[in-house]
């Protein structure tokens, strides 16, 4: 055996690859293949960018403002760095401030950062597209393209289940390249394919990626960390399966970067999280960049939320061949679809269902509103079924830039959440009104002494379902609003002042 071959595939098939002494038509399927390759790389390297991450407190004390908290919904505006406009610090010494600001400034390519990553160009609006880890609890981030011009960046939206999220250039640089996405429902195990990204922050200081190829190992994987115990509610969607496996070498400082086909398209975003293990490995995963994370990346680009869907099923554990509900929720997507405790799911959306945890899977791709195809077994008859989904209650942090207004001083959310929280659980299942999200300290709604967790059933007299319905009728009203809230199974009325 060749002893190239323990390579990467394409390395091995180069090495091992009969050759005439001088030219032939035996080399030309290799030309071919090394100029598909070198196309690739170029049409790809202009859209791969460098993720330079800094998570120091000493930014927030020379802006005077507090740290960015991985809270709810928190801004990710981190602005950028400018070094002369900062007050003077409580140094004795010139050089030593001069050297501290300098260490601080991520645009000096001759700074080493203290984190760093890779990320795609999306649009030529300035939106870069990273894996949510990459940025999580950043106090500045600079994003420098290959060539070495760059911007920093605000955090546009990050969603921690889907680990993604997507950047915002503040001052963005001219002629942006977007990177061309592939399909990657089409992604097959064998499937030669390349990658760009920046390993061991190789290209930091011009922002030039490292190219390295090889083949699709494997998909549908499981990122590390996954139990079958404990709350699925705080695991990412990755954890029941949704990676490609390729074994392109993939280090720290890959999170983020492309993973492609040979005509340069985007089919998955590396991860070198998913890959670590304690030692160095040659290969790697990357995020699928199929039609549902396509779906999740378009709420980012928008920067809001990722309003996850919830089917409004308990399932019975440790079933194989299907997932046999073991409860209905009242008023939920389920029970109208006439669902029912003792069916056996055996396929949500079209995706092969096998065991309760392929549910948490499959919902996970479809959003809350959409309607997906649910097939069922009972009495062993198959049936399929459509469902609407409402939203599913996730306890991980998140950022959108781009909110609900608060008119009144209260957000709200969809009520499907309320029967999901601990303690939530309603007589008459999901309640018929919105749920009180947040409440803004010195508003009218705090004024009023309204409280989150409460339901609205009515805004001016009129039933709202929904947080559309909802802000909807806000917007019509005028002076004043009058909500109806449920409380005890009572109505309770409160008039708020609108500015």
């Amino acid at each position: 055996m060749c002893p190239t071959c323990c390579a990467a595939p394409l390395v091995a098939l180069l090495a091992c690859w009969p050759l005439p002494a001088a030219g032939g038509e035996e080399k030309a399927p290799l030309l071919a293949l090394e100029r598909a390759v070198e196309a690739a790389v170029k049409k790809a390297e202009p859209s791969v960018v460098c993720i330079l991450v800094s998570r120091s407190e000493l930014y927030c004390r020379f802006e005077h403002r507090p740290r960015p908290a991985m809270a709810e919904g928190v801004s990710g505006q981190l602005g950028g760095f400018d070094r002369p406009r900062f007050p003077p610090g409580p140094w004795h010494k010139d050089e030593e401030r001069w050297k501290l600001l300098k260490s601080l400034d991520l645009s000096d390519p001759d700074n080493t950062p203290e984190s760093y990553g890779s990320g795609v160009v999306l649009d030529r609006s300035g939106l870069i597209l990273t894996n949510a880890h990459v940025v999580r609890g950043a106090t500045k981030v600079f994003v420098r393209l290959p060539g070495g011009a760059g911007s920093y960046a605000d955090i546009h939206a990050l969603d921690t289940r889907s680990d993604l999220a997507v950047l915002r250039l503040i001052d963005r640089p001219a002629n942006l390249q977007p990177i061309t996405l592939g399909n990657g429902d089409r992604a097959r195990k064998g499937q030669f394919v390349l990658s760009l990204a920046n390993p061991f922050a190789a290209g930091f200081h011009d922002g030039s990626p490292t190219a390295s190829w090889g083949i699709i190992g494997n998909l549908r994987r499981r990122s590390p960390g996954y139990t079958s115990e404990g709350d699925r509610s705080k695991l990412s969607l990755h954890q029941f399966g949704t990676l490609i496996q390729t074994d392109a070498r993939l280090n720290p400082g890959c999170s983020g970067g492309a993973l492609m086909n040979l005509e340069g398209e985007l089919i998955g975003l590396t991860t070198a999280k998913a890959a670590l293990t304690g030692v160095e490995t040659p290969g790697g995963f990357a995020i699928p960049m199929n039609a549902s994370l396509r779906r999740i990346i378009d709420v980012l680009k928008r920067g809001e939320e990722v309003e996850y869907g919830f089917l409004g099923a308990r399932f019975e554990p440790a079933q194989r061949d299907g997932a046999r509900i073991a409860q209905i929720i009242k008023r939920s997507g389920a029970e109208r679809a006439g669902l029912s405790p003792g069916d056996s799911l055996v396929s949500i959306g079209g995706m092969k269902v096998r065991h309760f945890d392929d549910v948490f899977l499959a919902l996970g791709l479809n959003l809350a509103g959409s309607t997906v195809e649910v097939e069922r077994v009972r009495d062993g008859g198959t049936e399929k079924v459509s469902v609407t989904l409402s939203k599913y209650y996730l306890p991980l942090p998140f950022i959108a830039s781009q909110r609900p207004p608060a008119r009144g001083g209260l957000r709200v959310d969809h009520a499907s959440v309320y029967v999901q929280r601990v303690g939530g659980e309603h007589p008459e299942g999901i309640p018929d009104g919105v749920l009180i999200r947040e409440i803004v300290p010195g508003s009218a709604a705090d004024k009023a002494r309204l409280q989150p967790d409460r339901i609205i059933t009515h805004v001016n007299g009129r039933r709202v379902h929904s947080p559309a319905e909802y802000l909807q009728e806000m917007a019509r009203a005028k002076d004043e609003v009058e909500l109806t809230l449920l409380e005890g199974g009572n109505s309770k009325r409160v008039t708020l002042p609108l500015p």
